[in-house]
């Protein structure tokens, strides 16, 4: 396909040969995948009993990769709230987060729903799902009741609220930023018809203040995973690595071996010599 040429410049500036190599997109049509609601079934019971071609995904325990044609929306498994609709790499933050049984977790941006489901399932204590637009927390709401989650409270506030009402509170944070989309370039055409720099900045600005009040939100000894779908540097390497800077109490976690994805790359945080950008991971779409 044909990218913004501000986003080409960018990227073949940073990768320079690389840049045909890893945004080769590595199947013809986007990858299409489910993560199975274990509060309905196991991995293995849906794997045994599913009428759809269903490959396990790399990016999480509970998530398939299906075939392109697929619809799970039209399946009756999707009204049963036993699976839902999600792009294989789309399961990958909330698995990242390890939520154990008894602990407290906040989605700070929760809508549809996908990784707030998978939270939930491995859940049983509060799980706080967040999300500023209404509409978009009422979709929330319709998909965590199709799921069966009756452990989630949904607000509809700005993260700077919650986090002067509930300073320390959570054991997990998940922050599934809100982003410029560069990754959903091939899948949603007004994706690349609005990207310019000027979004990419914006963008950058709201999750550095998501980040903070997530921070704020953070239990000592308690992880915060951040994830984008996007590649702009100023919002992943860069936005990680100015964070770290800010906050010498909170060490960076090594995902080098999490099965998937590539390392980050350190010269997406050119101001930040000491950033172990190869301690994050990049899903390229030559990655699938």
């Amino acid at each position: 396909m044909e990218f913004p040429q501000d986003f080409t410049a960018r990227e073949r500036a940073l990768l320079g040969a690389r840049f045909d190599e890893l945004y080769a997109y590595a199947t013809p049509q986007p990858a299409r995948g489910v993560t199975v609601n274990a509060l309905r079934c196991t991995p293995e019971w849906f794997a045994q009993h599913a009428d759809f071609d269903a490959q396990p995904s790399k990016f999480c325990p509970t998530a398939f990769t299906t075939a392109a044609d697929f619809r799970p929306g039209r399946h009756a498994w999707h009204h049963a709230g036993v699976l839902y609709a999600q792009e294989p790499s789309a399961s990958a933050p909330a698995a990242l987060l390890d939520v154990q049984p008894g602990m407290r977790v906040a989605d700070l941006c929760a809508a549809p729903g996908g990784k707030t489901s998978q939270l939930a399932e491995a859940l049983q204590g509060l799980l706080l799902a967040n999300e500023f637009v209404a509409a978009r927390a009422e979709i929330l709401r319709q998909n965590l009741e199709r799921m069966g989650v009756t452990n989630a409270v949904i607000t509809n506030e700005d993260t700077a609220r919650l986090a002067a009402a509930m300073p320390g509170q959570f054991d997990r944070v998940l922050v599934d930023a809100p982003c410029s989309g560069e990754g959903m370039f091939r899948k949603e055409a007004v994706a690349a018809a609005q990207h310019n720099n000027a979004l990419v900045a914006h963008c950058a600005e709201l999750g550095a203040e998501i980040l903070e009040n997530a921070a704020a939100l953070l239990a000592p000894g308690g992880v915060l995973v951040y994830s984008t779908c996007t590649f702009a540097p100023a919002e992943d390497e860069g936005q990680i690595a100015a964070f770290l800077a800010k906050h010498p109490a909170f060490t960076l976690c090594d995902l080098s071996d999490c099965g998937f994805g590539r390392p980050g790359e350190a010269n997406r945080a050119p101001d930040y010599p000491d950033f172990r950008a190869g301690y994050t991971r990049r899903i390229w779409p030559a990655d699938g």
